[in-house]
């Protein structure tokens, strides 16, 4: 998305601070993952912005990983890094006011050399299921996410093969590291087709992700925060809310953590200038409260006028 304002230290802490104090927020959102940045930084009264999201009831927490490169081994694979003093970082960020973490792996989907590979889904598990040890040890909860990656034509039903097979070795490797699955939450995908293969309908999206899920997330796992990995904001909402409507006796919360899904809309109102804090903020707080609905399975597109 093309934002007029230059991405200057300024301008980062002006936009995070009228997302923080967005009016009514809090009745929507529970939780803000943070850059690194930003807990060190301050709103114009220099109120420490997890402060900020604090006064409006929302958990602040902190993206932890830092950057992904090839996979030495493995053609085509990525693996993320950052796990070298981690435990310093962890505990500087609690003091800071974060109270969960969050770290990404990322699996690209190809043909020539298919990936993810079998090395692949187990380095990238381990990686995750290493983060998440140190968090539990620092008294975080840890957000593990692992993005099986939208670019591609593949099918459906590859991303559906793929998911389960990330999601069966990244499970096995947080059980072999004693993580409790009670003091975490999943962030994964949903089962989608490529952006270049096609569209899907919500309810195949739907069914294809409750199946997979059903396959291999424990029940003791609380919540699934799916990421909106490329889908436009209306998609993400509506896709979100057919699985709602479909989960049926699913153990566990179904709702979001959505970065591009949220916040393009509020980019697009804000466009770096100051007398459109306000309309940002509505555009902020509209696609919040309608996926705060599709979470509960009530979101309708008629509601988008």
């Amino acid at each position: 998305m093309r934002v007029s304002a230059p991405a200057t230290e300024t301008n980062r802490r002006a936009y995070r601070s009228l997302l923080l104090a967005t009016p009514g927020l809090g009745d929507y959102i529970s939780a803000v993952i943070l850059f690194e940045e930003t807990l060190g930084q301050t709103d114009e009264k220099q109120t420490p912005l997890p402060e900020v999201a604090q006064t409006q009831n929302i958990v602040p927490g902190v993206k932890v990983d830092k950057g992904k490169g090839p996979l030495a081994g493995a053609p085509g694979d990525l693996i993320t890094y950052a796990l070298d003093g981690l435990e310093n970082r962890l505990q500087e960020y609690k003091n800071q006011g974060a109270r969960f973490a969050k770290w990404r792996e990322v699996y690209p989907i190809t043909h020539h050399n298919p990936t993810p590979t079998p090395l692949g889904r187990q380095a990238n598990a381990e990686m995750l299921a290493r983060y998440a040890a140190v968090c539990q040890e620092t008294g975080l909860v840890s957000i593990v996410e692992p993005e099986v990656l939208m670019d591609g034509d593949h099918g459906i039903e590859r991303c559906a093969t793929v998911t389960e097979l990330v999601l069966h070795a990244v499970f096995h490797a947080l059980h072999q590291h004693g993580i409790s699955f009670e003091h975490m939450i999943l962030k994964p995908n949903m089962v989608l087709p490529g952006k270049a293969c096609r569209s899907a309908e919500p309810r195949e999206v739907a069914e294809a992700t409750l199946k997979i899920l059903k396959r291999t997330v424990p029940a003791a796992v609380p919540s699934i925060n799916f990421l909106s990995g490329g889908q436009e904001p209306e998609e993400a909402t509506a896709n979100l809310n057919a699985i709602n409507q479909m989960k049926g006796n699913a153990p566990w919360q179904l709702s979001i953590s959505y970065g591009r899904a949220l916040q393009q809309p509020t980019l697009q109102a804000w466009q770096g200038k100051p007398e459109n804090r306000e309309k940002a903020q509505q555009a902020l707080l509209k696609r919040a409260r309608l996926n705060s609905l599709a979470r509960q399975g009530k979101y309708d597109p008629s509601m988008e006028n």
